[in-house]
């Protein structure tokens, strides 16, 4: 019998690259992950610096960068089915702290925030008619967690009609199970999973 990795390899080998104009998204890097008394705590620094070095980048090369935040009304009668569901989202109601951008991250004059309530930054959102008005044709991935809203915006992005790619270094998730699992799947049949190295190389190449 074939060896399954052997078998994805094969099937679901290809790769797109990056295209011409890109935009970097920042998913949910909110201090509800960096809290150690908070229930949705993971350890995650790592990614996030890593999305800071790209999105240092990014503005550097003119390239736009957008920022998400999942934000309830209180008893998060905004949130449907997700808040009933997930309880830890409670978490993300307006005015608690653990709902504000993680340390560090702090939205500058030209960065564009993305208010969302589900899992997709674009479910529900401005996001790909943004995008599509600014001519972007790649959406480069970042963001909390892999499993969860970066795997969720990755199918949109996909199906949106934009080339996607997941940044591994600056995506995190709670557990690494999931992590790994999730940019597997990802890699093999909606984006190409690159490194930051690759990410910085090609921001650097394509400035806008």
């Amino acid at each position: 019998m074939q060896d399954l990795d052997e078998n994805y390899r094969i099937a679901y080998g290809n790769r797109v690259g990056f295209g011409k104009r890109p935009a970097l998204v920042l998913i949910d890097f909110a201090k509800a992950y960096f809290e150690p008394d908070c229930v949705l705590y993971a350890d995650v620094d790592a990614a996030l610096a890593s999305a800071l070095r790209l999105r240092a980048a990014a503005h550097a090369a003119h390239i736009p960068v957008v920022l998400t935040e999942v934000t309830y009304q209180p008893g998060g009668r905004n949130g449907g089915r997700f808040f009933e569901k997930a309880k830890p989202l409670a978490c993300f109601v307006k005015g608690e702290k653990t709902a504000e951008f993680a340390e560090g991250l702090v939205p500058g004059p030209e960065d564009i925030i993305v208010s969302k309530q589900y899992p997709s930054a674009f479910f529900g959102t401005s996001l790909s008619s943004t995008l599509t008005a600014m001519g972007i044709d790649t959406v480069v991935l970042t963001g909390l967690t892999t499993s969860g809203c970066v795997r969720a915006s990755c199918v949109d992005s996909m199906s949106h009609g934009f080339i996607t790619a997941v940044v591994r270094d600056a995506c995190g998730d709670r557990h690494p199970a999931p992590h790994e699992a999730n940019l597997f799947d990802m890699n093999a049949k909606y984006a190409d999973v690159v490194s930051e190295a690759e990410t910085l190389a090609y921001f650097s190449a394509c400035g806008m």
